[in-house]
């Protein structure tokens, strides 16, 4: 059952929202990131980054995934170039044996996130009628997200 969406009318609002998020998040928790490009998906992780004390995010796009020491450990994924690839190049990457400890972040993971975990959060963003309005729902997979709102 998707969470009611919440509407973010601008960047800031994006950071704010993603560290409130991340004030939710708990070791082993992992999040699906869906939405086109711009839609804003690593600004919500810079914000989660932040609830956590990690600062300096980028997009992971040309190097597929960053791990970023914090309170708790920040693996941050873009799945973008991997998209119509072999499973093995994803594989390759080995979260599940690193996520237990970390909170993960995967953009562009539909189709590999349910190759490492049964539970996860997925976010979609969409945009809004404002240019920088941005709507994102949820959707929780398993228990862990049972009656969880954004």
């Amino acid at each position: 059952m998707p969470t009611l969406p919440v509407i973010v009318n601008s960047l800031e609002e994006m950071h704010s929202f993603g560290k409130t998020l991340g004030e939710q998040l708990k070791p082993g928790d992992i999040l699906l990131l869906n939405g086109t490009l711009g839609a804003g998906k690593t600004s919500l992780v810079q914000g989660i980054a932040g609830a956590l004390g990690i600062t300096g995010v980028t997009s992971p796009t040309f190097v597929i995934s960053r791990i970023y020491p914090g309170t708790t450990p920040l693996i941050h994924v873009d799945a973008y170039r991997l998209v119509g690839e072999p499973w093995a190049l994803f594989d390759d990457l080995d979260l599940e044996s690193q996520t237990s400890n970390a909170i993960t972040v995967i953009e562009w993971g539909d189709g590999f996130v349910e190759r490492i975990a049964d539970e996860y959060l997925e976010v979609k963003l969409e945009f809004g009628s404002e240019d920088d309005q941005r709507i994102l729902t949820a959707v929780g997979h398993g228990p862990r997200w049972l009656g969880f709102k954004l």
